[in-house]
């Protein structure tokens, strides 16, 4: 066996059958590894229920944060909770699979690479990505709607009891800083959420105007104000690494069949040996 090793993923997906089968074979290369795994496991309880749980038997420690599709609430969906109490619901699964959530305290990874405190994040977003040319939130939806370019959390993800989505984003990030502020000064941290946690990710999407759905201006501070080591997370199926102001950004998604079949295609790679992707050591 290896050293330990800090692993993260996003974006399983598991609806789709491919997809199911590379949660199948994620596996850690040492007794000590962890597995973040960064939102949109799937739509489904069930569904999240099943791969989280299969990992916690494999990863000495698993760690989830929400995507938008486990927040979203079909019509037909067995589990018919909305907003907050559907994601609290997906907090209490958690706990009952010893996973960690954003609701719990933070765990510090003393393996290599480390010390350092893994703080998993639920900052939602606030149509502050601004599409060119706008200037203000509504001026973005109303150009994204023009453009035909609509997130379909606009009809499944509800806000409950928050009046609108912006307003349940800024009760998180309120809740994340205050968390945030309370780790200690002394060791440098890896942040973990699903969106990215600055603008400069969403650079190269197809669709510029989607950006409106991929996260906060007001996070954009929090990887050098909060000591990042590196930041994890998903939500646009671009994996990839990049640094802003020293620090490291870990795009970590799986993604559709329909994005991940062709890339290996193309690549002559496979995605299951690149997943898990490493996060520390760096």
């Amino acid at each position: 066996m290896t050293d330990p090793r800090l692993l993260a993923v996003s974006d399983l997906h598991v609806r789709h059958p491919d997809n199911r089968t590379i949660v199948e074979a994620l596996r850690p290369t040492s007794d000590g590894d962890w597995l973040i795994v960064a939102g949109d496991v799937a739509e489904q309880v069930a569904d999240v229920e099943w791969a989280l749980g299969l990992l916690r038997e494999r990863f000495a420690r698993v760690l989830w944060v929400p995507g938008n599709h486990e927040l979203w609430t079909r019509s037909k969906d067995p589990v018919p909770l909305r907003g907050e109490q559907r994601y609290r619901a997906l907090v209490q699964a958690c706990r009952e699979l010893d996973v960690l959530t954003p609701e719990d305290p933070f765990p510090v990874w003393d393996g290599p690479g480390g010390p350092a405190t893994v703080a998993p994040l639920f900052a939602l977003y606030d149509y502050s990505f601004l599409p060119e040319g706008t200037t203000t939130s509504e001026e973005g939806l109303a150009a994204a709607y023009a453009a035909g370019v609509v997130c379909t959390d606009e009809h499944l993800l509800h806000p409950d009891p928050y009046p609108d989505r912006a307003a349940w984003s800024a009760a998180r990030i309120v809740e994340s800083e205050r968390r945030l502020d309370a780790c200690d000064p002394d060791l440098p941290t890896v942040l973990v959420n699903h969106w990215p946690l600055t603008r400069h990710p969403t650079r190269v999407l197809r669709y510029p105007e989607f950006a409106l759905w991929c996260g906060s201006t007001r996070t954009a501070d929090w990887p050098v104000r909060y000591r990042a080591t590196a930041v994890v997370y998903g939500h646009l199926h671009i994996p990839r690494v990049t640094w802003e102001d020293g620090v490291r950004h870990v795009e970590v998604s799986l993604g559709y069949p329909r994005e991940w079949q062709p890339r290996d295609e193309r690549n002559g790679t496979r995605v299951v040996d690149l997943l898990p992707r490493q996060v520390l050591p760096a």
